[in-house]
C-alpha cells in the first residue's frame, strides 16, 4: 500500500485543525510523527481512517493512487486501513474476542475457523502479557489503560491491516509494558510487511522501537521531517525548537 496525503487541510467545527499536511508512506515503511498537544497528529490519523465529523476543505487522500476522500470508514478498513485509537471506547455487551472475529470476517469475507483463531489469539494474548481474562470481557469494558492499548495491538495482530496508525500506544503504559507494546508492534509489522504509523508525545517508546521516518507536526503542520537525529534534537531541545519553524 501506498498512502498519499496531499495538501491536506481539516476543518472541525469551524476551526482548521490540520492547515496543509504532506505525507507520503510507502509499503512496509516505517513513520513516526511526534508533536506537542493540540499539533493536529490525532485529527490527521483521524481524518486518514475517514471520520465522519472532520471536513476536508483542501487538498486529498490517496491509497495506491485513488482518492479516498469520499469513502466511508468501513471501506477504507476493507482496503487495509487501520486505527488503533488514543482512547478505545468501551462497548457493553460485545464480547472481545467476537467483536475481532466479526472484523476479521467482514474484511477477508470468510468465515474464521474458530479453533484456529483462538490459538491465534491466546499466542498474542500470551506476547503481550495480556491476563486471559480479557478473552470472555466486553469489548473495553473495565479494562485498564494498558489492557485497552495491548487488546488494541491484539486487534492489529490478528486482523493484519496493510497500514496500521497507532495513536499514542504508549499513553498510559508502565515502563514494561511500553517494551512489550513497542517490540510487539515492530515485530508484527515487519512479519506481515504493513506500513505502520506511530504518532506519539514522547522518546520513550522509540527507545525500543526502529522508525525509518520521523516528522515533527507543530501547529497542523509538519515542521521538521528526518530520521532518528529528530528524536535526539527533540530530548535536547523539546517543542519549542520546533513551534515556529517552517516546513
Amino acid at each position: 500500500m501506498k498512502l498519499e496525503i496531499k495538501d491536506l487541510h481539516v476543518v472541525i467545527e469551524g476551526k482548521e485543525i490540520v492547515k496543509g499536511v504532506n505525507l507520503t508512506i510507502n509499503e512496509g515503511e516505517f513513520h513516526v510523527i511526534m508533536g506537542p498537544n493540540g499539533s493536529g497528529k490525532t485529527t490527521l490519523a483521524k481524518v486518514v481512517m475517514g471520520y465522519p465529523s472532520l471536513k476536508v476543505t483542501k487538498g486529498d487522500i490517496l491509497v495506491d493512487g485513488t482518492s479516498i476522500k469520499a469513502m466511508s470508514a468501513d471501506k477504507r478498513a476493507k482496503l487495509g486501513l487501520f486505527l488503533q485509537f488514543q482512547n478505545p471506547v468501551e462497548v457493553e455487551g460485545v464480547g472481545f474476542v467476537n467483536f475481532i472475529r466479526a472484523a476479521k470476517e467482514s474484511l477477508t469475507g470468510t468465515t474464521t475457523d474458530i479453533k484456529q483463531f483462538m490459538g491465534e489469539i491466546r499466542s498474542y494474548t500470551e506476547k503481550l502479557a495480556i491476563t486471559n481474562g480479557i478473552i470472555g470481557r466486553s469489548l473495553n469494558l473495565g479494562f485498564s489503560g494498558g489492557e485497552k492499548k495491548k487488546a488494541e495491538v491484539l486487534q492489529m495482530a490478528v486482523l493484519k491491516p496493510r497500514l496500521a496508525m497507532l495513536d499514542e500506544p504508549d499513553s498510559g503504559l508502565d515502563i514494561d509494558a511500553v517494551k512489550v507494546v513497542a517490540t510487539n508492534v515492530q515485530e508484527i509489522a515487519r512479519k506481515d510487511k504493513m506500513a505502520l504509523l506511530v504518532i506519539t508525545h514522547y522518546s520513550r517508546i522509540l527507545s525500543y522501537m526502529n522508525p525509518q521516518f520521523v516528522h515533527i507536526m507543530a501547529d497542523g503542520r509538519i515542521v521538521a521531517d528526518g530520521g532518528h537525529e529528530l528524536v535526539m534534537k527533540l530530548e535536547k531541545e523539546g517543542y519549542d525548537s520546533f513551534v515556529n519553524s517552517k516546513k
